[in-house]
């Protein structure tokens, strides 16, 4: 598949990119330091258990690496590449139902305030 342009659904910035293995890859504690300021201001933090944190910036970061981009590692990639931006980390997670419910995003990364 090529490149090609697309806006993420989290904070509406166009990105250019493909499911492509990305050499540029980040480590997990850039990508931990990603997410804690993604979270300021808003009204959610990164989960307090910092062991789940890694644990799931592992699997984010073994998304990139196999399939191109940083996939949630708690949801299942359907192959469609349109569909499956809308499960790139940090997915938009206050739209879904556990958010509403739980006040936590499918795999607890981000927790309600």
């Amino acid at each position: 598949m090529s490149k090609k342009f697309w806006r993420c659904n989290v904070c509406n910035d166009i990105h250019y990119g493909s499911p492509e293995i990305n050499e540029a890859v980040m480590d997990k504690k850039e990508l931990v330091k990603v997410w804690e300021k993604f979270t300021g201001g808003n009204d959610f933090i990164l989960n307090p258990s910092r062991e789940k944190v890694e644990m799931l910036a592992d699997g984010v970061l073994n998304n990139e690496k196999n399939h191109g981009l940083k996939y949630c590692p708690c949801r299942l990639r359907t192959g469609d590449f349109d569909k499956d931006l809308l499960l790139v980390c940090p997915c938009n997670f206050k739209i879904q139902k556990t958010w509403r419910e739980k006040g936590e995003c499918w795999c607890s990364l981000f927790v309600r305030r």
